[in-house]
């Protein structure tokens, strides 16, 4: 069965792809309208409240996700670069930034982010790989310098190098993937891969979130997180492992390898949700994009979070081990 799979065409295994995917989000959808005919007691409904939300941020991620694929390589880029483009407003809407931060904020949003993505459109790999962790990081603190203003320097300066990294460097890896060439592989299926990560990343992340829950076990660090365990992480990532095993006939990858691949990938990914919990811990927010701010796009961050530390793994880790070239 799997090898009637893989020899499908790229147009025959996209359209079972989204049959699949957008079948499981109807039958989801339709049994929770179902359960809310019933009568629950109130610290149920919360929880279903809270579900969902998260199951009509996957609706449009979906949805998001087949208008890229009908737009080709060009239209995802430009999707992605919204994405960060909204994401990156949305952390700095709740970060400690004064006045005189404002070109380096411009340079950020006007030049760095439309410069990356260009480097990604023309398949610039080995300059988009460095242009922020080194040619941004060292602009960044000179264009503040220059504006004349000492107090909490460092730390003005480290809250925007971290947002550039995290929602413009992590996120421009995404479309990244639809351009690497795989020698004797059909030319065009970047988009699987970029399906793959995805899904990956969020069935690692929603597993182990779920454990958290059920296992209660000592947290690793309980002031930014009181269910994130050591144990709840490795059966995330596992699950993730076996979600990109699942999916391995859409993939370049043997079976092994995309367990491997998927195995980097949601570790990564769920790691850095964590990393992104003691960030909202410092902010003093629940979540990003909570009422308190303005941005357009409320919770962006913390749905593509996952995403914006397992793209920059996936990518780099996939290019170095089948040494690929654009």
């Amino acid at each position: 069965m799997l090898k009637t799979l893989r020899e499908l065409s790229s147009e025959d295994q996209i359209g079972l792809l989204f049959i699949i995917l957008f079948g499981v989000l109807l039958a989801v959808t339709v049994s929770a309208l179902l359960v809310t005919l019933q009568d629950r007691p109130s610290v149920w409904i919360k929880r279903y409240e809270r579900f969902k939300r998260d199951l009509r941020a996957v609706w449009v991620g979906a949805v998001v996700f087949w208008l890229a694929w009908i737009s080709g390589p060009v239209g995802a880029t430009l999707l992605f670069g919204i994405f960060s483009f909204l994401a990156l407003r949305e952390f700095i809407t709740l970060s400690p930034t004064r006045r005189s931060d404002h070109r380096s904020l411009l340079l950020a949003f006007f030049v760095v982010l439309p410069v990356q993505y260009v480097l990604v459109g023309n398949q610039n790999f080995d300059l988009f790989s460095v242009f922020i962790p080194v040619y941004v990081f060292l602009a960044i603190p000179v264009i503040s310098a220059l504006a004349g203003d000492p107090e909490r320097f460092l730390e003005r300066n480290a809250t925007i190098q971290w947002g550039i990294m995290v929602c413009v460097y992590g996120l421009s890896h995404a479309p990244a993937l639809l351009l690497l060439n795989f020698p004797h592989v059909e030319a065009g299926r970047g988009a699987f891969l970029v399906f793959f990560l995805v899904m990956v990343a969020a069935v690692a992340q929603i597993t182990q979130e779920a454990f958290s829950r059920w296992l209660r076990h000592r947290p690793l660090a309980r002031q930014i997180s009181r269910s994130f365990s050591a144990r709840a992480w490795a059966l995330g990532t596992a699950t993730g492992g076996l979600a990109g095993g699942l999916l391995f006939w859409i993939t370049p990858f043997k079976l092994p390898q995309a367990i491997a691949m998927a195995l980097i990938a949601g570790g990564a990914g769920t790691l850095g949700e964590f990393v992104m919990k003691a960030l909202k811990k410092d902010a003093g927010v629940a979540y990003w994009g909570n009422q308190a701010a303005v941005t357009g796009a409320v919770g962006l961050l913390d749905r593509v979070a996952p995403l914006a530390f397992a793209a920059p793994v996936f990518f780099h880790s996939v290019r170095w081990y089948f040494k690929l070239s654009p």
